[in-house]
């Protein structure tokens, strides 16, 4: 288990207590430790509810970017039928960041779009931390004109601290990747819901979640630019990200009163990274809920909908 800066104090009562189970088990004699890991069990748990129960911005972050919460490929895996991965943008070449296909979602054919920021060093360098390049945006283009073509609602999941800002993705046009991308999720004629499982970063994500409905999972963020990076731009000082991240407002709950997002998924205690089974069948259910939602809904209507949501993003405030 991998711990956060805040979570410190958790680490310390629950490494105490598989210390004792440790000790337990190896030991010759019959020592029962059951009793003192159980009472230290139930602290932890109850110091887990304090720590989570009112997250500020800057931990929401931490909490978002966590290495062991799930990812597109395990959601991908879990909720749907049938994967059929489709790759390459027809223009220049295949993005690794970008995972996306044909698939079945509750026995309904759909396609499924999502970044991918790979579980370990290895798949981490091969999905470029889930920064997409130009022909990833070029793919999900190619994807969602599939779907336009066949009727098929399509379906994104959204983790990406931003579009690649390499030299290479800027000469391939980037922002006109970007910009096309996200034209073309305003324009199609199906069903698009889209779901911020982790990172919202930029414009790398608005490009998939340019959507009818918009779901973040709880402690996920979803934000124009990065806290580190707002920092450097306003206070030219990096170490200032905990006041950009709270002013950003880029948590989910602040993003629902805003009208920027529709609906806010609980989380299982202590985040998706500790029980990522639960995190992924409670988007499953929301995403159902969401597709459930447009059943019936004339093509024209689902455009109009779409466009009209985000022509009136900023008429919200939080006061």
């Amino acid at each position: 288990m991998v711990y956060l800066d805040f979570e410190k104090p958790l680490a310390d009562i629950e490494g105490k207590a598989e210390e004792l189970r440790t000790m337990a088990r190896k030991s010759e004699d019959a020592v029962d430790v059951e009793k003192e890991a159980a009472a230290l069990d139930k602290k932890a748990s109850d110091l887990l509810g304090d720590l989570y129960k009112n997250l500020d911005p800057w931990r929401k972050t931490q909490v978002a970017r966590h290495p062991d919460r799930p990812h597109c490929r395990d959601y991908i895996e879990a909720l749907f039928t049938e994967y059929t991965p489709l790759a390459g943008d027809r223009a220049f070449g295949d993005d690794h960041a970008v995972m996306g296909g044909l698939a079945r979602f509750q026995d309904q054919p759909c396609v499924v779009i999502g970044h991918e920021k790979g579980n370990d060093t290895k798949s981490r360098i091969t999905h470029n931390f889930g920064m997409a390049r130009p022909e990833g945006y070029r793919k999900a283009i190619r994807l969602m004109d599939m779907a336009h073509r066949f009727g098929l609602p399509v379906i994104t999941l959204v983790d990406t601290p931003g579009a690649y800002p390499g030299k290479g993705a800027e000469e391939r046009g980037q922002s006109e990747a970007i910009a096309r991308c996200t034209q073309k999720c305003l324009e199609i004629g199906v069903p698009l819901v889209s779901v911020i499982i982790g990172e919202g970063g930029s414009g790398g994500a608005v490009a998939f979640a340019t959507a009818n409905q918009i779901a973040m999972l709880e402690h996920s963020i979803y934000s124009v630019i990065s806290p580190e990076g707002c920092a450097s731009i306003l206070w030219k000082d990096a170490d200032k990200m905990r006041e950009a991240a709270t002013a950003l407002r880029l948590t989910a709950q602040d993003l629902k009163k805003l009208g920027v997002i529709d609906r806010i998924i609980k989380e299982p205690l202590g985040g998706a990274q500790r029980d990522s089974a639960g995190a992924i069948k409670a988007v499953g259910d929301e995403i159902s809920a969401m597709l459930n939602d447009m059943v019936g809904k004339k093509s024209s209507e689902l455009i109009k909908d779409r466009r009209q949501k985000f022509l009136s993003m900023g008429s919200k405030s939080l006061v």
